[in-house]
């Protein structure tokens, strides 16, 4: 893009190229994105993961075949995407392989490429020694071994004098991690001069798939009981090297109620027989854990919070099919401490501990939505449902989740 002036052609201004659509868990996680991220890979050439580790867990079903993903984006199902995992991404070597093959083996061939992660397992002390400048990077398991090698006892030596009675294996450790360096270097790229490219060259169709969720994010979830990167869309940025300008669409996934695993506030908590019921019903345990999810009504507080920061330009509402059986479904609307409606969500968990939620109590529809493929198929309550939510949000609903398959997500527009 040019311009002529005086003394010949100046740039007007820089070439955007092409962006990326984004998906993003809006409450906890666990509320569907593999399953939206599957549904928009199959025509997407490039899928990227951003942030988070194997902590993450996306199960995605096709042809009855279950598969379960960590590291790999769950785009990869798609035989002609290119998957890309960050500089953002904390990375196990051997947690990757073993899933790359372990997913090959129920189905098509994969090609991955993989920039600038990090090579120990544990997510939190990873994140940790990446804050304390410590950590190892994929650049430097590839480039000087020796280098790698010393620097990797230092690290070792560190952890052992804060922790007596961790043993080590530092020479085992250190042949694993030589064995892998020619079997991971065809796979590896220099990430922003490689994401560069792919924003600049012909037209491609780019997808980043967020692992965890808003409500997990280490500034904006609900701390302490968060993960350790951002999981909110500036996590995209930062974890691929790649400027706000190419952010396009941004789609939060939104599960129809609300789950959480592990200890922390959840103010919509039904710990009695509806959680009880959500949880059989959804079949709520971690992929990554095992761990019962707690259960409770969609708390929509949560989401509008989610939407303030990720901006989201429409919305995947997954697990509709599993309030088929409510009499009535309530969704919370407003908090309330000390008698006071808050604006806004809490920062502070004690505060969050104490919030008494507001809600709007709507009929339920009391019948079978799994075989719906158009709105107009979903019972008017459910119709209701949806809409309401749209209207609380002010965020259209593109998809409705209402089955475990690829068929049973239905398209609004």
């Amino acid at each position: 893009r040019t311009t002529s002036h005086g003394g010949g052609p100046r740039v007007s201004g820089p070439n955007v190229g092409n962006r990326v659509d984004v998906v993003l868990g809006a409450q906890w996680g666990d509320e569907g994105k593999g399953k939206v991220v599957d549904l928009l890979a199959q025509d997407a050439d490039m899928v990227c993961r951003c942030q988070g580790g194997n902590n993450a867990g996306h199960t995605v079903v096709v042809d009855s075949v279950e598969y379960d993903f960590h590291l790999l984006p769950s785009g990869i199902i798609n035989p002609s995407v290119t998957a890309f995992i960050g500089n953002g991404v904390v990375i196990h070597l051997p947690g990757l392989f073993e899933e790359a093959e372990k997913n090959e083996k129920k189905g098509k061939g994969q090609s991955v490429v993989i920039v600038l992660g990090t090579t120990k397992k544990g997510i939190g002390p990873v994140y940790s020694a990446k804050a304390a400048r410590s950590g190892l990077r994929i650049c430097d398991l590839l480039s000087d071994f020796e280098e790698f090698s010393e620097r990797y006892k230092v690290l070792a030596q560190q952890y052992k004098s804060m922790y007596p009675t961790l043993e080590i294996d530092i020479d085992g450790e250190l042949e694993k991690l030589k064995a892998y360096v020619d079997r991971i270097k065809p796979m590896v790229q220099d990430g922003v001069y490689y994401m560069y490219e792919a924003l600049h060259g012909r037209p491609k169709k780019i997808l980043v798939e967020g692992a965890n969720a808003a409500l997990l994010d280490i500034d904006f979830g609900t701390y302490p009981f968060v993960t350790s990167s951002n999981c909110t869309v500036g996590g995209v940025c930062t974890g691929l090297g790649m400027p706000p300008q190419n952010v396009g669409e941004v789609y939060g996934v939104v599960k129809a109620y609300t789950t959480r695993v592990g200890i922390g506030a959840f103010p919509s908590e039904q710990d009695n027989e509806i959680g009880d019921l959500l949880q059989t019903r959804g079949k709520e345990v971690g992929v990554t854990t095992g761990r019962k999810r707690r259960c409770g009504w969609l708390d929509l507080v949560l989401v509008k919070y989610a939407h303030m920061i990720n901006g989201f330009t429409a919305l995947a509402l997954t697990k509709l099919d599993i309030l088929d059986v409510f009499e009535e479904i309530k969704v919370g609307v407003a908090y309330k401490v000390d008698e006071e409606l808050v604006p806004y969500f809490p920062a502070n968990q004690e505060v969050l501990h104490k919030v008494e939620v507001q809600y709007e109590t709507l009929p339920g529809w009391k019948s079978d939505t799994s075989t719906a493929r158009t709105f107009e198929e979903l019972p008017e309550n459910a119709q209701k449902y949806v809409r309401f939510i749209e209207d609380q949000l002010g965020v259209p609903v593109k998809w409705i989740g209402v089955g475990k398959s690829r068929e049973s997500m239905i398209q609004l527009f």
